[in-house]
């Protein structure tokens, strides 16, 4: 079984992620959450520690179990890391190389393969800047779990919705395949 680092960040999806980690440990999986501060606006570290049985980082100076540092005993540790949901923000910040929370500094250091789950507004979606971002993201490799089309939180409707779990799930165990 794999170890997966999933990050979740600020999106109204963070409450899919939860689903999404059961569904990795049922799987056997060892599930690893990096919360970016936003994200834990959302749901709370301690949803994600009762789901996936670990610790749950949220800031790059937390106290490590280990005495690597937090953003590196994770990137080593990771076979993929998967962030679902994933705002324009924290696209934005992956495709400019910055590594400016636990998450994004994970996610440069890691060596293993990074899925993306976004999840964010139409507008923001279909905006010119996060298309070139995911442009970006996608010719250095990383893979996307495409959005949605549906009712957005925001009260309209459009692409943008996070893919659900059972999808992110699926695409991840055929990567680890």
């Amino acid at each position: 079984m794999a170890e997966i680092v999933l990050g979740v960040t600020g999106s109204i999806a963070a409450y899919k992620a939860c689903e999404l980690t059961r569904l990795f440990v049922k799987a056997g999986h060892g599930v690893h959450v990096v919360m970016t501060k936003a994200g834990t606006e959302f749901v709370t570290p301690l949803t994600f520690k009762t789901l996936s049985r670990n610790t749950v980082a949220t800031g790059l100076f937390d106290n490590p179990e280990v005495w690597t540092p937090g953003h590196i005993s994770l990137a080593v540790l990771a076979d993929v890391v998967v962030i679902a949901p994933c705002t324009a923000n924290v696209i934005a910040k992956l495709a400019n190389g910055i590594a400016d929370d636990m998450l994004t500094s994970t996610c440069l250091a890691t060596s293993a393969p990074l899925m993306v789950a976004p999840a964010m507004n139409t507008g923001m979606w279909e905006n010119e800047a996060t298309q070139a971002n995911v442009a970006i993201l996608r010719e250095r490799g990383v893979r996307f779990v495409e959005s949605g089309v549906g009712d957005l939180a925001c009260g309209t409707e459009g692409k943008g919705r996070m893919a659900e779990p059972l999808e992110i799930f699926d695409a991840v165990e055929t990567l680890l395949a």
